[in-house]
């Protein structure tokens, strides 16, 4: 099975969307093995931001990620790195599809409630930064030999 990181920011934590965010990966049939309420220190947000460290807008998001508590997590399933990016939508909340997180209640770029991984190297590098792996229960629900065949 397949895992991705996905992050709920300061945004979506503000805006009481936790638990809209962990239904709809959970209503999707994915299987939460990871997750943590937490403030996010300076030094975790620019190694985690570090591929848009020469761009303009680097220290301003660092500093909304550090800006109130974010939930990080991990979620398992098949085909669930590119399951989740479609489930999330589009960057920019406003060309976000509806139905898609962002496109349901995302306003801003800068304010775009979620962050997931965008490809299976880049879930595995971010797992690693945010989670060790005693802190990563593997389960199997029994209600995947309802999804799986």
């Amino acid at each position: 099975m397949e895992r991705t990181f996905i992050m709920i920011k300061p945004d979506g934590v503000q805006r009481g969307l936790v638990g809209e965010v962990i239904g709809r990966f959970e209503t999707k049939g994915f299987t939460l093995v990871g997750l943590k309420f937490m403030s996010v220190s300076r030094e975790l947000a620019e190694e985690h931001y570090d591929v848009h460290k020469e761009r303009p807008f680097f220290g301003s998001l660092v500093d909304f990620i550090c800006s109130s508590p974010v939930v990080a997590m991990v979620w398992e399933g098949e085909g669930v790195v590119a399951s989740a990016r479609t489930l999330i939508g589009a960057t920019n909340p406003l060309s976000a599809d509806p139905g898609t997180i962002r496109g349901d209640f995302g306003v801003s770029v800068g304010r775009n409630l979620i962050h997931g991984s965008d490809a299976i190297e880049t879930a595995q590098k971010e797992i690693a930064l945010w989670f060790s792996e005693k802190e990563l229960v593997s389960w199997e629900p029994t209600v995947n030999t309802w999804l799986y065949e």
